[in-house]
């Protein structure tokens, strides 16, 4: 009896083992993480009487299941950075497309220092806006 549980350990190892290879191989799972909820506010703060509000719907692109970690770790000082980031925009900076991407890439260096700063490596790929709207 012993031999054959011997014998069925022997002849499974294998296929553990191909199994855990199998995994080591596969590329890492990419994944968007949304900020939520979204971010809402006041730019332009310029003096002028007219309120300017944004709206943004954003969603960070990592790699792996420690990046994604990390960067549900991190949300509050990502979001803390993002915020301050809307605040200091213009009208002008906000109401053309040139500008909304530049505002991205920032936002994108930013997200990566934050978590550069917290982890040692930027874990962010691409931050993406879902939604921005503004007033």
């Amino acid at each position: 009896m012993k031999a054959w549980i011997l014998l069925m350990l022997a002849l499974t190892l294998p296929m553990a083992v191909q199994a855990e290879e199998a995994k080591e191989g596969e590329a890492p799972k990419v994944s968007y993480i949304s900020l939520t909820p979204p971010f809402v506010g006041n730019y332009g703060l310029d003096g002028t009487a007219k309120l300017k509000v944004y709206k943004a719907d954003i969603a960070l692109r990592v790699t792996g299941t420690e990046a994604a970690a990390a960067v549900k770790a991190n949300d509050p000082l990502i979001r803390n950075q993002l915020v301050a980031l809307f605040t200091q925009q213009t009208s002008e900076a906000m109401s053309t497309v040139e500008g909304k991407e530049k505002l991205r890439q920032e936002a994108l260096k930013q997200t990566q220092q934050v978590m550069n700063d917290e982890t040692g490596k930027p874990m962010v790929e691409d931050l993406l806006f879902n939604n921005l709207i503004i007033q």
